[in-house]
């Protein structure tokens, strides 16, 4: 019989193994820190087609702003006079709980993507992504496939080296200054603002912007690369807790293909017969940021699916299916069933929140209005008994014109037979985007108050357009009956 001190004994010697297994697989884990470039093959595939279909939305970024609408820019956010047009729609600082909701609609949207495939954004959406590549494509277009721009970067100085290197810097910096450029013509009007550039007339804000731009696209796009997105990106250091064993990702499918060999050999050393693998390495040649996806998911993954191209096109050249890279999760890995995204609770949370944060922006922008009424009752006092035995209420009127016309506004009162209207006239006139106030007081004789409290209804109209009105509920206090 085995003693329990031996089968201590045992068990510590299986942690240790575990625990040495980890490490040897870390071992082979590669994230680079800068030490080297990054030279990223570029081979034609599916993914790589989604790719660039993807990228294609950030044209919204560069030719967005010539857009029109209604003789005006159809997108400006206008920061200086606090309004945002958004085609038909003019959000003020008062709507601001639109915006919030706009953000909370794209951060459950990643999160959902997330916690369903991964770092997808990051892989096919991010800007850091979309410029890095757009950069390493005029790299390829003036110095050449990977091997030769590795050589050239080691090559000495010649006019040769001088002159590519500095063309493809200028072509760098220009596409920076344009992108920041591009970013400042969402803040004015877009010709405008160019006219301001050329003569040299533009803000200190908008020169600042552009040279920040300019900078840091230079920098990060055509210098950092992918250590942007290992040190820098704060959602690369949050995305792991989002992922569980049911989020599809590029996975090797290691059952299949190992043990791995080259081609010409069916079999290795103690005659087993070789997986699907033949180690040619394509799915480390064309990653961005230099992962080996053989050896599971890492920190560098992106999740842009440029393996799986890589290496769906050896296996169609080898005569072997396709999918010994592919999107997959841990679960399936593993053989067990994959649960639909009905059967998951926290996607199914996501997504509730996205449906809620979409149904209140609709309702808020059918129910934006040209003009918006709030009226303040006066407290203290509550009201006022005139000498003729009539009861008195103050009000403090409050009327937003979010048209960009002067609105001249008419003042009515509902809601009891006898109401009568005094103080200030019951017609104002209100700038465009700005508050027009008035104090207007309310009476009703005394003899005609049947009870402590009763409703009345504010409505204010626009003169020039009767269509246009809003209305407050409010109440009217007199001493208790």
């Amino acid at each position: 019989m085995e003693s329990k001190p031996d089968k201590q004994v045992q068990q510590s010697q299986i942690d240790h193994d575990r625990v040495d297994a980890i490490y040897d697989d870390a071992e082979y884990w590669h994230v680079n820190t800068g030490e080297e470039t990054i030279h990223a093959k570029r081979i034609p595939g599916r993914f790589r087609n989604f790719k660039w279909m993807s990228s294609a939305i950030w044209l919204f970024f560069f030719l967005g702003p010539y857009m029109r609408w209604d003789g005006q820019q159809a997108v400006l956010l206008d920061i200086a006079n606090r309004k945002f047009h958004i085609f038909s729609f003019t959000i003020l600082p008062q709507d601001v709980w639109l915006l919030a909701l706009v953000m909370l609609f794209f951060a459950m949207l990643l999160a959902a993507v997330t916690s369903v495939a991964g770092r997808v954004f990051c892989g096919y959406f991010c800007f850091q992504t979309v410029w890095t590549d757009i950069f390493t494509l005029l790299e390829e277009k003036l110095e050449g496939a990977p091997a030769k721009r590795a050589k050239l970067d080691k090559a000495p100085w010649d006019a040769r080296k001088i002159r590519i290197k500095v063309t493809k810097h200028i072509i760098w910096v220009l596409i920076g200054v344009l992108t920041g450029i591009s970013f400042t013509l969402w803040f004015a009007d877009a010709s405008t603002m160019w006219i301001s550039y050329f003569t040299l007339e533009a803000p200190l804000e908008a020169w600042v912007a552009v040279a920040t731009f300019t900078v840091f696209t230079y920098i990060f796009a055509g210098f950092m690369r992918e250590q942007v997105c290992l040190w820098l990106c704060p959602y690369a250091r949050i995305q792991g807790v989002m992922c569980d064993a049911e989020t599809i990702m590029p996975t090797y499918d290691e059952a299949r293909g190992e043990p791995r060999g080259k081609l010409k050999k069916n079999q290795d050393e103690q005659g087993r017969k070789l997986g699907d693998c033949i180690d040619c390495k394509q799915c480390v040649a064309v990653c961005p940021t230099g992962v080996d996806i053989r050896h599971g998911q890492q920190e560098g993954c992106i999740t842009c699916g440029l393996c799986l191209d890589a290496c769906d096109s050896i296996m169609d050249q080898v005569n072997r299916p396709r999918g010994l890279i592919r999107y997959a999760s841990l679960d399936e890995m593993e053989g067990k069933p994959n649960l639909k995204i009905f059967q998951r609770p926290r996607v199914l949370v996501y997504i509730g929140i996205i449906f809620l944060s979409v149904f209140g922006l609709v309702w808020g922008l059918l129910n934006l209005g040209a003009m918006e009424l709030s009226v303040i009752h006066e407290r203290q006092p509550l009201y006022v008994i005139q000498s003729d035995g009539s009861v008195q209420n103050k009000y403090e009127i409050k009327v937003l014109n979010k048209t960009d016309d002067v609105m001249r506004v008419n003042l009515s009162v509902s809601g009891h037979d006898k109401l009568a209207v005094h103080g200030e006239p019951t017609s104002l006139l209100v700038e465009p985007g700005n508050v027009g106030t008035a104090t207007v007081f309310l009476r009703i004789p005394g003899q005609a108050l049947k009870q402590e409290h009763s409703d009345v209804e504010f409505i204010v109209t626009n003169g020039d357009d009767e269509t246009m009105s809003a209305t407050y509920d409010s109440m009217f206090f007199g001493p208790r009956q």
